[in-house]
């Protein structure tokens, strides 16, 4: 049946309406960090699977990895993995009912970007043989 209120209706407002809010950023930085992790898996899945391919196949993949550009994608994918795992944990307080106060939610997100990036340290000083 046809809508005849179709045009009377109010657009619904758009990111250039609100003010982003630091909620908002870690809400869409948590989407990005998921569909960045699905992509940086695929490449590290290519890595093995040339590992068990052939040697001169796994030599391409490795130059890849282990390139400046490569590198750099891997370094954006631990903290996008670090991100994703504290602010996990930040949504499970929210599951069950906890920490939905203003001040409460800027605090833990505040948490949540300082420990990604701790985490990512870490992360990268075990790599380097640090730890």
């Amino acid at each position: 049946m046809a809508d005849v209120n179709r045009g009377k209706r109010p657009l619904s407002p758009h990111l250039s309406i609100y003010r982003p809010l630091w909620t908002m950023i870690l809400s869409i930085t948590h989407r990005i960090t998921g569909v960045g992790m699905a992509l940086s898996i695929t490449m590290i899945t290519w890595w093995f699977l040339a590992l068990a391919t052939n040697e001169a196949y796994f030599e391409v993949a490795n130059a890849v990895m282990t390139s400046v550009v490569g590198g750099f994608i891997l370094l954006v994918s631990l903290w996008a993995l670090s991100f994703h795992f504290c602010n996990g944990i930040r949504h499970l307080f929210w599951d069950s009912g906890k920490g939905f106060e203003l001040e409460t939610a800027y605090r833990s997100g505040l948490v949540v970007m300082v420990g990604s990036v701790v985490l990512t340290v870490i992360g990268v000083l075990v790599v380097a043989g640090v730890f």
